[in-house]
């Protein structure tokens, strides 16, 4: 019987972490390798209930369940903004494109986040997809703002 809040593995200390595959808390690196001398598998789904609401909203047919945000920060966007995301027409043409989507992929992927961002935005396409993005979740205050593109536009000009 698993008491809660104990390391998985030991039984003994606190548990601090949790595996990325199959869930199960461990308490120190220790006990992580010693949870991965066995393969893990992830957690069994369950049984289909009737219930398709989490099928329909993953084909787009409902409304996305809401996840808790458990470190949020200064710069952390709402979650009704990031609903809006998914509802743009432009952003879902967009990712239409397998360049894009591949882009996203690398700069998701990269280890340095900035340095992955800055040669996406060397794409156009990608600055298109950010601009589109930056829209939505925080529109201009007025028509004057600079655009992302602009900037980039801008950057690129004094360079040369």
């Amino acid at each position: 019987m698993k008491m809660p809040g104990v390391c998985e593995i030991c039984q003994v200390n606190e548990r601090k972490y949790r595996c990325k595959t199959c869930s199960v808390h461990y308490c120190s690196v220790v006990c992580y390798k010693k949870h991965q001398e066995q393969p893990c598998q992830p957690p069994p789904q369950p049984k289909d209930t009737g219930d398709d609401a989490d099928k329909q909203a993953v084909e787009g047919k409902g409304n996305i369940p809401k996840k808790t945000i458990l470190f949020s920060t200064v710069d952390t966007v709402p979650a009704e903004k990031l609903e809006l995301l998914g509802q743009s027409e432009h952003l879902k043409n967009l990712l239409y494109n397998p360049h894009l989507r591949q882009l996203l992929k690398e700069v998701d992927s990269g280890r340095d986040g900035m340095n992955a961002i800055k040669v996406a935005m060397m794409e156009p396409l990608f600055v298109e997809f950010a601009d589109e993005c930056l829209r939505i979740v925080e529109p201009p205050e007025d028509e004057a703002e600079y655009r992302l593109d602009e900037l980039v536009f801008t950057n690129r000009q004094h360079r040369r």
